[in-house]
């Protein structure tokens, strides 16, 4: 709000982002796509893609190694087919080919080799952690002050809690199919739709604690990181569904790319997800920045 009058700002007593009214956050919606383009965001969201897509198999691993400690891995597949929908075709099957191939692996290779397999792959896991964290903190101008250790704990702990996040959501999941598989037709049509909802409250959740734990500064109340969630999720599933329409109606990747089109597509995506999870920090940020109250937990 440089050189802007405090009483000619919309919002500048709201001490929730309910009581901003519409023209603060034209002003705020103004000002995130200025610090999108100035903070480089569509470079900084290549950065995290790339990282992101050396962590995603690693985390794969993870997550289907645990998941054969309470229950058959193979089952895992279906599930992850399910959650992965908004991903373009051939990036979903790239994912779950890798997923067939660690799957295939026998019971006893997977209980021997567990906490060592873990524990590699979680480490490699939370580097594109790290990296998507490092990301939000330039989105909110926060200077970094961390070590290594602290940064490194924290990327470890969210990588570690995003892989139960999602085979807690897998579990919901396979207990809604087998729910469905009992019900008519009308009320399995019902069911995906609270399926469909639960899985975006869960990612809005989601970026909400990234945004709250990721930047180096005082964490803000969850209402004030909410809005951003919410907007990253919305652009998040339109840019998907879109992309993933643009991919399978219009796209020629195979013939210029070849044997590599799966991963271009999939790297695509991943870049997709990364800008509008930093343009969703950009958002909160600006907001914190309309009204002169206290937005922090202290």
């Amino acid at each position: 709000m440089v050189g802007e009058r405090q009483d000619s700002v919309p919002g500048v007593d709201a001490r929730k982002p309910t009581e901003i009214p519409a023209a603060g956050w034209w002003q705020i919606l103004r000002r995130a796509w200025s610090e999108a383009k100035a903070d480089q965001v569509p470079l900084l969201s290549a950065g995290v893609a790339f990282f992101a897509f050396l962590s995603l198999f690693p985390a794969v691993v993870a997550a289907v190694l645990t998941y054969g400690l309470v229950a058959d891995p193979i089952q895992i597949r279906n599930q992850v087919e399910d959650l992965a929908a908004a991903m373009p075709a051939s990036g979903r099957d790239l994912l779950l080919q890798q997923i067939d191939a660690f799957t295939s692996a026998p019971r006893q290779g997977l209980g021997i080799g567990l906490a060592i397999a873990v524990v590699v792959a979680l480490w490699t896991a939370s580097g594109g952690v790290g990296y998507l964290l490092t990301a939000v903190n330039l989105a909110y101008d926060a200077e970094e002050t961390r070590g290594f250790v602290r940064r490194k704990g924290l990327a470890l702990s969210m990588t570690l809690g995003a892989i139960v996040f999602v085979l807690l959501a897998i579990a919901l999941f396979s207990l809604g199919a087998a729910i469905g598989a009992e019900l008519s037709a009308p009320l399995r049509i019902v069911l995906g739709v609270v399926r469909l909802l639960l899985a975006i409250v869960l990612i809005t959740v989601a970026l909400a604690v990234i945004y709250r734990l990721g930047p180096d500064r005082d964490a803000p109340r969850m209402r004030w990181v909410s809005v951003g969630a919410v907007v990253a999720t919305v652009i998040w599933l339109i840019a998907s569904i879109g992309f993933s329409l643009y991919v399978e109606t219009f796209g020629n990747y195979a013939k210029t790319y070849g044997s590599l089109a799966a991963v271009v597509v999939l790297m695509l995506w991943l870049w997709l997800t990364a800008y509008a999870v930093l343009l969703g920090a950009e958002i909160n940020a600006e907001s914190e920045e309309q009204t002169v109250h206290d937005t922090t937990k202290g």
